[in-house]
Formats: structure tokens, sequence, C-alpha cells
């Protein structure tokens, strides 16, 4: 059958992001979903699961350009950028965007504080990328410190919630920031506009909302979950679910792109989440329980402290032993390159309902 029209598209089963990892064990390199030829891609990445994913070697090969060119970035604009150089692709995914468009980047990656404010006052960037939680680090910090980072104008955000509260601090700083939702598998999806109002999917990308579970497309303006279609000779996609709840929103954006637009994040449809920017998933968890024969159930509860993803592992012990409470902290960070704190709790304490990962963070 021709794959001519979304009903057409309906019909042909769902993948799941979650299924990568073992897909790709079961036909190493890159499961049959690219091609095995890896010397013919400029990067390959190691994400959370593990996920192995190649870059194009082709300029913006993660569709970012359009985000930033939407969000004011342009030529001789200084960029600091924040998202992660290190084995995931999230900093390649912004650098090539902003480079695409005329921008100097600055590769900063995450964290070290101290330094990135004195790179914003000597470079004085007039851009971030990066989460919206490390961009607020960063002016309270330099508040503290009475460090001047008032360069930064405008800024795009992603990987991490950005909840109206963030928001309006951010703005009154005098920042533009707007918020872009990309993956590492894609690139990025779909990005806000100077309208604010739903996030528009990028070119090149098609997106159905579906009822988790089924595959079935959603009536408009229901909350389903995310399933993209890329066409990407380099990371072709068909039907790949990626987890996330979202809704298509009706009409066009009053900026005058007339493609579709989702309402942005609305939540997990399965309980693998986002954490500073990093999938955190059921396996991982389970895999901190194996390397800690004295643990029984565990969950991993996700809460917002401060404006910021915070994480802790509840862990039912016949041990309370603070030994063990720091041994498991350790081999948490360790396995999701996060840190958290860790709760050692009576045998029994935990429901009894195969939760591994609880998302408590209000995304309203």
């Amino acid at each position: 059958a021709q794959m001519n029209s979304r009903a057409a598209l309906a019909t042909l089963p769902v993948l799941r992001k979650s299924d990568l990892p073992a897909l790709q064990r079961g036909r190493p390199p890159l499961g049959g979903f690219s091609s095995d030829e890896l010397q013919r891609f400029g990067r390959l990445f190691v994400s959370p699961g593990p996920i192995y994913e190649p870059e194009g070697k082709h300029d913006d090969a993660w569709r970012a350009s359009r985000a930033l060119h939407a969000a004011g970035f342009t030529g001789g604009d200084i960029v600091l950028n924040t998202f992660s150089y290190h084995l995931v692709p999230g900093g390649f995914i912004m650098d090539g965007g902003a480079r695409c468009l005329g921008c100097t980047v600055i590769p900063a990656g995450p964290g070290n504080t101290e330094q990135q404010l004195d790179i914003i006052e000597q470079l004085r960037p007039v851009a971030y990328t990066g989460t919206p939680d490390f961009l607020k680090i960063l002016l309270d910090a330099g508040d503290a410190a009475r460090r001047d980072v008032s360069s930064i104008k405008k800024a795009v955000v992603s990987g991490a919630a950005f909840p109206p509260s963030l928001q309006a601090t951010i703005k009154a700083r005098g920042i533009e920031a707007y918020q872009a939702y990309a993956i590492a598998d894609v690139g990025v999806i779909a990005y806000e506009s100077l309208a604010r109002e739903g996030l528009i999917v990028n070119e090149d990308v098609l997106i159905e909302v579906v009822r988790p579970g089924t595959g079935t497309p959603v009536a408009e303006g229901e909350v389903g979950e995310v399933v993209v279609t890329s066409f990407d000779s380099d990371r072709p996609w068909i039907r790949l679910a990626i987890g996330d709840l979202s809704a298509i929103l009706p009409g066009i954006s009053p900026c005058g792109r007339t493609n579709t637009r989702i309402k942005g994040w609305m939540g997990r449809a399965d309980q693998t989440t986002k954490v500073k920017g990093m999938f955190v998933r059921p396996e991982q968890v389970a895999d901190v329980a194996r390397r800690h024969r004295e643990l029984k159930r565990v969950r991993l509860v996700v809460t917002r402290t401060g404006e910021a993803d915070a994480m802790t592992l509840r862990a039912e012990s016949d041990s309370h032993d603070p030994a063990l409470q720091r041994a498991v902290s350790e081999t948490l960070r360790s396995i999701t390159k996060l840190g958290g704190s860790v709760e050692l709790l009576a045998v029994g304490s935990l429901p009894n309902d195969g939760k591994v990962i609880d998302d408590c963070r209000d995304v309203r």
C-alpha cells in the first residue's frame, strides 16, 4: 500500500523509543534503523540506555536553526551553549543550529558555575542555550557574587519543564526565553515562536498524537502520546513513540508559521522520564537495586525543588546503615549521570503497584 496520507501512516505499527536499547543489542550497532557503515556519519553518540545515535555530516543535522531563528538568534550573536557535549548530542544539536545561522558558539557545557560567570563577564554572550534550570542557577549565582550577567538577552531552553513561575522569573531579568522540544534520536521536533501559543512542529518532521499503548491517533486537542516520523536519510524514523504526552492545537500560529502546533510537553506516557535534560529509565533504577543486594523494592521519585529538578531513590531495606545509603547514592549517580538523594525505608513501605519511577512534578 502507498504511504500517501496520515490515515495510511496510522496503519503501520508503532516503534517504542524504550525498545531501542534491546533492538540495538539484538542487531548491532544501530538496530537496522540507520546504515551499519558507521564511517558515513560525522559523529556517534551514546545516550542513556544505552542508545547509539549517529549524526550526519551535513550542516544543522539536528534541525535546530529554525528554533533558534524563531527565538531571535541571528548572525553575529555570541551564544553560551550549556548543553552537554559529552557523549550525548545535546550540545551539538544547538551548536550546529547556531553556527548555521552565523552565530559564534561558546561550548560551555553544564556545570562549572564560577567559570561560566567568568566567561559571561569577559566574552559577553547575548544568547543562552541550555536547560531553564541552569539559566536560573547562573542568574542567581551572578546576583550572589555580584557578577555582571546582563549581556544575556535571549535564550532557547529545552530538556526540562519550564513552568510559568520560572518563565516569569527569567523574563523579569530582561531575557526572552523560548522553548524547544528536542530528543537525541530526532533533534528539534517543535519550537516556540514570538506568538508563544504552542510549539510549531519542525519541517521534515511529522507528528501524530496517539492513544497511549494503541498507536491510534486521537482527536485534535485530546492529550495522547507523541509519535514522530522524520524524513532524514541518516536517522529515518517511522512512527517512533517517544513516551511524551502532548496535544495538537487547532489552527495556525498568529506568528504566521503554518505548520502543525502542539501544546508542548505535558508529562510522560511511560515511566521513563527526563531529569535535568537526561532521560532516566526504569531499567536504570532496577540496575541500582541489583548492585546492592540489601535493597528490596525501590522507587525513584522526581520532584521540583526551588525551580530545579530533584530526584530521590526510596528503597526498602532491612539495613539503615549510612554507609549503604552513601554507596547507593554513588551508584545512582554512576548509572544515571545525575545526583540524587537516597531514603532507606522499612520493608513493605512502598506500594506494590509496579511503579519504578514516580514523576511528581507539576507541569501545568
